[in-house]
């Protein structure tokens, strides 16, 4: 693999910025910070919600359109900027509008991470208990809501599962991100295809897969669009700030096409063995009644356990779901916290391991009042949401589509197309130019106002998503 710290400018505070040892590792990140919690079990639900094959085709067509040209648009001002998001910024200006959309793209992952680490808690929990034989006390009636109403326990597995971030990052971008990544990411796969093994071959499973593979026109609508759009969205890690730091990383010799396409097939991929995992298991289980099927999020933790428990393997299937679940919720909660980190470094020129302490205390507070939500804290809400629901409400659905809004400003009106494409040739020629050019400057601001739009109408109550 190619050593590209050469290639990397020194950061004026800080020496010599940490970059990854190549484009494998870059790659990997990447798609260990796309493949999460939403890709395992939002993608299956929003799939079987609306129109299955319709949703899957209407998936794939955004991410190569939609998706590309955020991903490109971030990486490439990561890299031309040498910074994480607040900092790439700036560079183009210091004015109210810049300084906005520079600090909503780095503010976005540090109240993400806090309540992703709570769910996390609650994964390995469950891997725990599979682990132990506890397959059947799992898939008992309320057991979930016993335990995140258990305000010492769920504080507990949120504390474990912050630790193994913690100390991931505090390791350093080759040491901890990168070499935590190329471990799990492929263990993760491994799993995938074995769960989605299993799942497919059990009786009167291969309608669940028809029904997720084969496109049904009758089951289009806007709505199909409009879900597809956010999940995809969501799950490519945009308007995180991510991108920007990982970009910031790499060396001008890497191929920023060639390692987007990567990602887009990576995750594209783990979201289509989630829903092969997922579907066909709850057709055969529940004869594919749409209601178990559309059981939103709470299909991984009380929905799956039941299926689990009907199967002669359990623990099997399982501790093999929960790990690469595990796996899954670590690598994005690494690179939010990663990005966190990187911001606070650049900005308040802090060093890594004050950077990482900082953002502990961060951790601490907005984690403690999400883990703390459904249980001792019930009784405090606000908007009418428990706190992981409201930091969940208020980051994916207003600040993510205005930070993504920020990107579009940033490029259109200040860096410009032009620029763009400098930065892309740098290392190969910029294939999907045209379609880069024509979406960026017409169609991206619309769909992220439509992705805004309908996420709050959704809260609100005016639609179903």
């Amino acid at each position: 693999m190619d050593n590209q710290t050469s290639s990397n400018p020194p950061n004026k505070h800080s020496g010599a910025r940490s970059s990854f040892s190549g484009r494998l590792g870059y790659v990997l990140a990447v798609a260990g910070s796309a493949v999460g919690l939403g890709n395992i079990w939002r993608f299956p639900y929003l799939a079987a919600k609306y129109g299955g094959g319709m949703f899957l085709l209407v998936y794939l067509i955004l991410m190569v359109t939609f998706g590309y040209v955020l991903i490109v648009s971030e990486t490439a001002l990561g890299r031309m900027t040498r910074k994480s998001p607040a900092g790439a910024f700036r560079t183009f200006g210091t004015g109210p509008l810049f300084r906005f959309g520079g600090w909503i793209n780095a503010i976005v992952p540090m109240l993400i991470v806090p309540y992703y680490c709570v769910i996390g808690g609650w994964v390995l929990k469950y891997l725990a208990e599979y682990v132990m034989g506890s397959a059947q006390l799992l898939a008992t009636d309320g057991y979930f809501t016993d335990f995140i109403s258990s305000s010492a326990g769920v504080e507990l597995w949120f504390v474990l599962f912050s630790a193994l971030v913690y100390f991931v990052i505090l390791a350093g971008v080759k040491q901890g991100v990168e070499r935590v990544t190329k471990i799990m990411m492929p263990i993760l796969v491994l799993l995938a295809i074995g769960v989605t093994a299993y799942s497919i071959t059990r009786p009167g499973a291969l309608e669940g897969v028809k029904y997720f593979l084969v496109p049904n026109f009758e089951d289009f609508s806007w709505m199909t669009v409009v879900a597809a759009m956010g999940q995809m969205f969501y799950s490519l890690s945009i308007a995180m700030g991510i991108l920007y730091t990982y970009g910031s990383y790499i060396g001008k010799d890497v191929d920023i096409e060639k390692s987007t396409t990567q990602v887009e097939l990576f995750d594209t991929a783990i979201a289509i063995l989630a829903g092969l995992m997922i579907i066909p298991a709850v057709f055969a289980f529940s004869g594919g009644d749409m209601e178990t099927l559309q059981a939103g999020p709470s299909l991984a933790f009380i929905t799956l356990p039941k299926i689990f428990a009907s199967m002669g393997v359990a623990t099997l299937i399982g501790v093999s779901f929960f790990l690469m679940f595990l796996f899954a919720a670590l690598t994005s909660a690494i690179s939010l916290m990663e990005t966190s980190v990187s911001t606070l470094e650049d900005e308040l020129h802090f060093s890594r391991p004050k950077a990482c302490v900082v953002m502990g205390v961060v951790m601490a507070v907005v984690g403690t009042a999400s883990s703390l939500g459904y249980g001792a804290l019930d009784f405090v809400k606000v908007f009418g949401m428990a706190f992981l629901d409201f930091f969940d409400f208020l980051t994916n659905s207003v600040m993510m589509p205005l930070a993504a809004l920020s990107t579009c400003f940033l490029i259109i009106r200040v860096v410009g197309f032009e620029k763009i494409a400098q930065e892309m040739e740098c290392s190969s020629t910029f294939k999907r130019k045209k379609l880069y050019n024509f979406f960026m400057k017409y169609l991206a601001p619309v769909c992220i106002g439509i992705i805004l739009l309908s996420s709050i109408a959704n809260v609100l109550g005016i639609i179903s998503l």
